[in-house]
C-alpha cells in the first residue's frame, strides 16, 4: 500500500496548475471550486477511475452552494479531494468515510491559500508599482503574472508530493487497521451529515418560489423511479433536457414581450394578443 513518486508528481503538478489559476484560462476557477475534476486526475493516475468518481462524487456534495468571497474559500475543494481520494483507493474507504478525511485536508489547503496571498502581496507592493511607476510593461507582466505563478508552484508541488508520498499511505494503513471498528463508522456518520450540510446549502441558494419546482421533480422522480436503477448519469441528461426546454420558452416569452413593447411604440406597455387592449 504505497504512492509511487510519479502519482504524487503528477496529483501535485495538477493541484499547482489550478491554484495558480493561469495554465486552464477561465476554467481554472470551476477547476479549483469542484473536486470532481481532480478526483477524475486521481482516478487515472490510479487507474481507477470509477471507484476515484465514487468517492469524490460524495465530495463534491459537502460542497455544493458553497460560494467564495474574494475569491477566499473557507475549504479548497480540489486540495481536499486531491488527499482523501488516494487515501479511499488504498485503504478501502467508503465515500462517507472519505468525507470526513476532505474536511480537515480542504481547510488546510485554504490555509496555504492565504499564505500564497501573502506572498504574492509582497511581490506586488516591491515590483508592480515600480514597474508601473517605469511603465516597463515587460516588468509588470513578470511580476504580476509569472512570479505568483512561480509562487503557486514553489508552494504547492512540494507541500503536495510530501503530503500524498508520504502521509497518504499512512492516513491509509491506519483507516484499513480500524476497518469495522468504531473509529470508522464514527467517520461514515460524520461524512453523511456533511453530505447533507452541503445538499441543505444548495436547496438555500436555488430556494426561489419560481425554482422549487424543479427540485421537488427531481426529489421525487429519483424517489419514484429508484427501483429502475438510473444512473446520474441518465438524470444529469434529463435535467439538461428540462433546462434548455426551460431556458428556451422563457427566452421565447421575453423575445414576444420585447416585440410587443416595440410595437406599443416603446412606450413600456406590452400588447396582450388575448384582449384588444394594451
Amino acid at each position: 500500500m504505497h504512492v509511487t513518486v510519479f502519482q504524487a508528481l503528477a496529483i501535485a503538478l495538477w493541484i499547482a496548475a489550478i491554484m495558480s489559476r493561469s495554465f486552464f484560462g477561465g476554467a481554472t476557477t470551476t477547476l479549483r471550486f469542484t473536486p470532481m475534476m481532480t478526483g477524475l486526475v486521481v482516478g487515472i493516475v490510479f487507474g481507477q477511475v470509477a471507484d476515484a468518481m465514487i468517492t469524490v462524487a460524495a465530495i463534491q456534495l459537502i460542497y455544493m452552494g458553497v460560494f467564495s468571497p474574494g475569491g477566499q474559500m473557507p475549504s479548497e475543494p480540489a486540495i481536499a479531494a486531491a488527499v482523501a481520494v488516494p487515501v479511499a483507493l488504498l485503504g478501502g474507504l467508503k465515500p462517507e468515510a472519505a468525507i470526513a478525511i476532505a474536511v480537515p485536508v480542504g481547510l488546510l489547503g485554504s490555509y496555504l491559500y492565504q499564505f500564497r496571498f501573502f506572498i504574492n502581496t509582497i511581490i506586488q507592493q516591491k515590483y508592480t508599482e515600480k514597474y508601473a511607476a517605469a511603465a516597463d510593461t515587460k516588468g509588470m507582466f513578470r511580476s504580476i503574472i509569472l512570479m505568483p505563478i512561480i509562487v503557486a508552484f514553489l508552494l504547492y508541488v512540494p507541500f503536495m508530493f510530501v503530503t500524498l508520498y508520504y502521509g497518504t499511505p499512512v492516513i491509509a494503513d491506519i483507516v484499513k487497521s480500524n476497518s469495522g471498528g468504531i473509529i470508522f463508522h464514527i467517520l461514515e456518520v460524520i461524512g453523511g451529515g456533511l453530505a447533507a450540510i452541503g445538499i441543505a446549502v444548495t436547496v438555500y441558494v436555488i430556494g426561489k418560489k419560481s425554482y422549487i419546482a424543479f427540485f421537488m421533480l427531481a426529489y421525487f422522480m429519483a424517489t419514484m423511479l429508484k427501483s429502475l436503477g438510473i444512473t446520474m448519469v441518465t438524470y444529469a441528461i434529463v435535467g439538461a433536457i428540462i433546462a434548455f426546454i426551460y431556458v428556451l420558452v422563457t427566452t421565447e416569452a421575453r423575445s414576444k414581450t420585447a416585440t410587443a413593447t416595440s410595437d406599443a411604440g416603446g412606450s413600456g406597455v406590452t400588447f396582450d394578443e388575448d384582449d384588444d387592449d394594451y
